[in-house]
């Protein structure tokens, strides 16, 4: 279970940088589309207007904020109680909340964009804190070794020792 926690941190902290990639192209696509002419309004956004494919980036923005990294963190917090990983379940519900208020953040900075600041930055710590915890995973299976003959210590170099 330790793996599949460590797995669903790192699937948190890539969903990240999808979010990040899908953001600068649908913004480069539409700063290229008004250089061209074009004009944004709803209609654009919802009917794919021809020239602006990269539209497509603010939906798999907001699709993929809403549902899948939620559905990836709550995944998270349940793997985190079985994975018998040290504070594994502290920083899967430090990732919850984070993407809790990321999605909040998105949600007001609609009608209040200075909050995308703010969401940017969430965005960045979020990207850290799945990588502690994954990060965690790999320090915690690496200092707990079963001792079948004897105890086993993990020496400040990071070497185990067998102390039987």
């Amino acid at each position: 279970m330790r793996t599949v926690y460590r797995v669903l941190a790192y699937a948190i902290a890539l969903e990240v940088l999808v979010q990040g990639a899908m953001m600068t192209f649908a913004v480069f696509g539409l700063r290229h589309w008004i250089d061209e002419g074009g004009v944004l309004d709803e209609a654009i956004v919802q009917h794919h207007a021809e020239g602006f494919g990269e539209v497509v980036g603010f939906q798999l923005h907001a699709t993929n904020e809403q549902m899948i990294v939620p559905a990836i963190a709550v995944l998270l917090l349940i793997s985190a109680f079985f994975a018998k990983v040290s504070k594994a379940v502290g920083w899967a519900v430090i990732v919850l909340l984070s993407v809790v208020v990321q999605v909040l953040l998105g949600l007001f900075a609609i009608d209040a964009p200075a909050l995308g600041i703010l969401h940017g930055i969430n965005g960045i710590l979020l990207f850290a804190f799945a990588l502690f915890a994954a990060r965690s995973a790999h320090v915690s299976g690496a200092r707990s070794l079963p001792a079948s003959r004897g105890t086993a210590d993990v020496g400040r170099s990071g070497v185990i020792r067998s102390t039987s």
